[in-house]
């Protein structure tokens, strides 16, 4: 179970944080001692699952920071200093069922940089106040307003990196198919094929007694042979393998907009990973 307030320790002397009423689908931590201000914990979707909620994030200040920016004057500040601090943290299980956090780029106010000792007070704060709701016996209902609360987004995002993908799948695979006809042109042509005899006769000239001018015949410098051999032998598997990755991010994206699609038709329940299943749906 979760404690009504923390203490923290961190480099900057002990922080105590406590939780406020839950606002539906976050928490708010009401922050003393070495740290004044405040964090604000919701739930949002797996790094890796955009289609599920199983993570939980933490921002300095009051209000979700991914849907609005909190005043200057609500930021985080240190017992005896006059900077406001901004940031987040993101905390999930990887496939192993392990914690992992993420934490994301901290600045001031001002929008400089954090001392490392600064970030890394920041950092506990923001972590300790995450593991605590990810403690508490209402996070489904957290989870499940997050989904309710991002899900639009999320689908207007990932309907268009579906088509973002496909075209970039289409893209490399035209490189890839222009590539291997240029290859395949350039060595019908008996020119190219008495230039590339010559460079491996210079080649063996230079295995068997290495000289600098030979080494300089046989760079891959720009425009020269060697770098055309090179580049029509490699480019067309590269845009080969680069439009599969691409296909295949498509096709993860377009899984994920369909899981999303079927939990706003009907109700979910939760395993015991946070995971969601549907439980009934309707066309």
């Amino acid at each position: 179970m979760p404690s009504p307030s923390l203490t923290i320790d961190t480099p900057a002397g002990a922080v105590h944080a406590t939780a406020g009423p839950r606002q539906d689908d976050a928490v708010v931590f009401e922050l003393g001692g070495a740290v004044r201000g405040s964090v604000h914990v919701t739930g949002t979707h797996h790094p890796l699952h955009w289609d599920q909620f199983t993570a939980i994030r933490a921002c300095l200040g009051p209000v979700n920071a991914y849907q609005t920016t909190a005043p200057d004057e609500d930021l985080p500040r240190l017992a005896r200093g006059r900077t406001g601090y901004r940031g987040s943290l993101t905390l999930y299980r990887d496939a192993a069922d392990r914690p992992q956090v993420t934490v994301y780029p901290m600045r001031t106010d001002a929008d400089h940089e954090l001392s490392e000792k600064t970030a890394a007070v920041l950092t506990a704060v923001l972590r300790m106040c995450a593991e605590d709701v990810a403690q508490r016996a209402d996070l489904p209902a957290i989870w499940d307003a997050a989904r309710q609360r991002d899900t639009p987004s999320l689908l207007r995002f990932l309907i268009w990196s579906v088509s973002h993908h496909q075209a970039e799948a289409a893209r490399f695979e035209r490189e890839a198919r222009e590539a291997r006809e240029a290859r395949e042109a350039r060595e019908a042509q008996p020119a190219r094929r008495a230039a590339v005899a010559d460079w491996w006769t210079v080649a063996r000239w230079f295995t068997a007694a290495p000289h600098p001018v030979l080494l300089l015949m046989l760079a891959d410098l720009p425009h020269s042979l060697a770098r055309t051999v090179a580049v029509m032998q490699w480019l067309s598997p590269y845009c080969l393998d680069r439009a599969a990755e691409e296909h295949e991010r498509a096709r993860r994206a377009q899984a994920e907009v369909a899981s999303l699609h079927a939990q706003q038709r009907g109700p979910t329940r939760r395993n015991t990973r946070g995971e969601v299943a549907l439980t009934s749906a309707t066309p």
